[in-house]
């Protein structure tokens, strides 16, 4: 059976890597959360204080951060950061991170490379576009902004970390900006991808229509 790689982008809370990990976990295919790798270099600044605005020590850093997969969990120089990358602090300043071209380049250049074997699924907010724009299948998921910061606010109790909604509702606002008019791939929707509204989806029905989507490719011809 052909393998196929499967490109989910989106704005912020509509449920990307929730139903990109249980779309690859029914398909039998790997998960690789771009985000938590953007989430990551983040974290790696702001531990360090490393002056992101500052390109000559973003790109001297950038060689001491080393990023990698361990089943679901991503480790940041070997240490797992699975808690650390969902804190409000890294999620004000995840998107002018990733705005930044060097660490796009760098992080890019390793999700490529991840992908060459297909049988991958993949979110963010340029893998149909940038990363994989030869991805056979492409999803932009949206999702009204009151639902997206619920969805969000949930999480992050889930977390153990409880935030204003209001506060969470700025910004995802502010990140829809940032990652929308940033110069290096900015979120946009490839011409070919499948818009899905999340707002008056499940979490099942998300993930059952993107693999009804994949197993018809996968099974056509």
């Amino acid at each position: 059976m052909k393998k196929i790689v499967i490109a989910i982008d989106g704005y912020s809370g509509t449920g990307k890597s929730s139903t990109a990990k249980q779309v690859a976990a029914k398909l039998g295919y790997t998960y690789i959360d771009s985000g938590a790798m953007y989430r990551a270099v983040t974290y790696f600044f702001l531990s360090n204080n490393v002056d992101y605005h500052n390109l000559e020590e973003v790109r001297k850093s950038l060689s001491d951060c080393q990023i990698k997969f361990e089943g679901s969990s991503i480790l940041l120089n070997d240490k797992n950061i699975d808690h650390e990358i969902r804190t409000m602090g890294v999620n004000q300043n995840v998107s002018p991170v990733s705005a930044i071209s060097e660490v796009r380049q760098k992080l890019v250049d390793q999700q490529r490379e991840m992908g060459k074997r297909k049988g991958v699924v993949m979110d963010g907010r340029d893998i149909g576009t940038v990363v994989f724009p030869d991805a056979e299948l492409k999803v932009f998921m949206t999702a009204d902004m009151d639902v997206r910061a619920e969805r969000r606010r949930k999480e992050l109790v889930k977390k153990g970390i409880e935030e204003n909604l209001e506060a969470i509702k700025e910004n995802l606002a502010n990140r829809d900006h940032i990652d929308s008019s940033r110069a290096d791939s900015p979120l946009k929707m490839a011409s070919d991808a499948k818009e899905i509204d999340t707002s008056n989806l499940t979490l099942n029905q998300q993930i059952d229509k993107i693999v009804e989507m994949a197993e018809g490719i996968i099974h056509e011809g």
